[in-house]
């Protein structure tokens, strides 16, 4: 069962973030997504909720009310316009973008260590880059499955920073073990928020480009993280083996 609903109130893409938490975290509701630009909420139930349960779960500042009902029984694809691969194609894009990058780098001498450094700090750079953009929506969205982001709102805040860092590290190669170590520290709590959120079938947006992107929480962010603590794992142990 699929309700649209009219949503008042939200400005920017941190209320849009803050709607979509509100109501994902509601019992019986499978799926949220909250469009901004057309003040609406659509969310996909297992059994019909009232108004004024769902206005009951929203801060204050925002007005909820009945827009349209359907009843639709498929797959939960039918609540995105787009498919789900498709929504992915910028994440896929930069990724791609970064590792030919960082191949092309070292096409002259092939150094994998070195290629592994420029690839982990083109990746936070750029990823820090689209987080930026949004600044004052990125904590909103990032608080939601980031457990540390969660329990301290600031560490949202200073996530972007953070990455900025450790993206020049890499590619200055200036205190790499410090940067290898952080990297695994931060990732790994995110990769665990990340977990969480696909074992409870949550559906919501990724904010691994910050929201000026509209990304869903998917299998794609738990293997882009991964793929970054293999490697600060890989380097850590050449590090202290050779």
């Amino acid at each position: 069962m699929i309700h649209t609903y009219k949503v008042t109130g939200m400005t920017c893409n941190g209320c849009k973030a803050s709607v979509e938490k509100a109501l994902s975290d509601l019992p019986d509701v499978d799926h949220v997504e909250v469009n901004l630009e057309n003040q609406s909420a659509t969310l996909k139930m297992t059994k019909h909720i009232e108004v004024k349960e769902l206005q009951k779960a929203l801060p204050d500042k925002y007005t909820l009310s009945e827009k349209e009902t359907k009843n639709v029984f498929g797959s939960e694809n039918s609540v995105n316009e787009k498919s789900e691969l498709k929504q992915l194609i910028p994440l896929f894009l930069i990724l791609g973008y970064i590792s030919v990058a960082s191949i092309l780098l070292h096409r002259t001498t092939w150094n994998i260590e070195s290629m592994m450094l420029d690839f982990m700090g083109l990746f936070y750079i750029v990823f820090s880059f689209f987080k930026l953009l949004d600044l004052k929506g990125f904590p909103e969205s990032f608080r939601m499955y980031d457990p540390l982001a969660k329990a301290l709102p600031a560490y949202g805040w200073v996530y972007p920073f953070i990455e900025t860092v450790l993206g020049l590290f890499f590619l200055l190669r200036f205190q790499i073990d410090i940067a290898l170590i952080v990297t695994l520290i931060i990732l790994g709590i995110t990769t665990y928020g990340v977990t969480k959120t696909l074992l409870d079938k949550k559906s919501i947006q990724c904010a691994c480009l910050g929201t000026a992107l509209k990304l869903p929480m998917t299998k794609a962010t738990f293997i882009e993280n991964a793929i970054m603590i293999v490697m600060a794992i890989v380097m850590l142990i050449r590090t202290y083996t050779a």
